[in-house]
């Protein structure tokens, strides 16, 4: 089993109301490692944050960091999230604009790849983290395709998510061995669907997607406790050579804290090795 991380994006609103203590309860459900989501957020120094991290016993390994963010002040914005620890730095999504589908897109491209080459300057890997929208045609390929296609892997390595893949249309495990050598960081996040426990891949409902995250009311679910084949997209990562996976549940089971959500995903993959 490869190492697992926590993405702090679960337990944001926790994190809030008591940072330290947060971070202590997901150490305490035996959580090592941790990706960063919205670290700039909380007001604290680089060296605050790691401190808070170290005393909890906690290691950030990657982070998501806003496109326009590090697009506006690259070199600082890169190198806060790299004194915490952090060896990733990950596009986490795009605007409207931003996208395939919108007007900024092609400079967008570009752009990414200026931050691939600024971040390896610094010492780190720069990531991209999909959701369903990258699986819509761009020139006769997926947008995501045509993504990693237009930028050179040594500047933007993938950090694929497996829910937003298979709502996009594709399986997963496939997707990941696509892209071989290129997949450092995987993201496990596991849905129930409301079709009888299965979900077609058709394009109509990522809309479907779209409009059930925006009511809150998208399925998400524990690792394992879901549709999703997760032995065989465990089996994708180790032979595309991962080295990470990431646990993340965007809200948790209904009835359930997103601590508890957590450690039950952590206690599925456990039972797993």
């Amino acid at each position: 089993m490869l190492p697992i991380m926590l993405q702090l994006y679960n337990v944001r609103n926790e994190l809030a109301q008591d940072f330290d203590g947060t971070l202590a309860q997901v150490a305490g459900i035996g959580y090592k490692y941790v990706e960063l989501a919205l670290a700039a957020s909380f007001n604290k120094t680089s060296s605050q944050f790691k401190a808070s991290l170290d005393k909890a016993g906690l290691t950030a390994v990657s982070a998501h960091v806003p496109y326009q963010d590090m697009v506006a002040d690259p070199e600082k914005v890169i190198t806060f999230h790299l004194e915490i620890g952090c060896k990733f730095i990950v596009i986490p999504f795009l605007a409207q604009e931003d996208r395939s589908t919108g007007s900024n897109y092609e400079q967008v491209k570009q752009n990414i790849a200026k931050l691939g080459e600024t971040v390896a300057v610094l010492g780190g890997t720069l990531l991209y983290h999909n959701h369903e929208f990258e699986f819509e045609d761009y020139k006769g390929k997926y947008a995501l395709d045509d993504l990693y296609d237009s930028i050179p892997a040594k500047l933007l390595q993938t950090e694929i998510d497996v829910c937003w893949a298979k709502v996009g249309g594709v399986d997963p495990a496939d997707y990941i061995r696509k892209y071989k050598g290129r997949a450092p960081v995987v993201h496990l996040k596991d849905f129930d669907s409301s079709q009888g426990g299965t979900l077609k891949a058709d394009y109509d409902l990522i809309g479907e997607a779209k409009k059930a995250r925006q009511s809150g009311a998208f399925p998400f679910r524990a690792v394992g406790c879901g549709i999703q084949d997760i032995p065989n997209i465990l089996k994708a990562a180790a032979d595309a050579g991962s080295q990470w996976l990431v646990v993340e549940q965007d809200l948790p089971t209904p009835g359930k804290t997103p601590i508890e959500c957590a450690k039950d995903s952590l206690n599925y993959l456990n039972a797993l090795k």
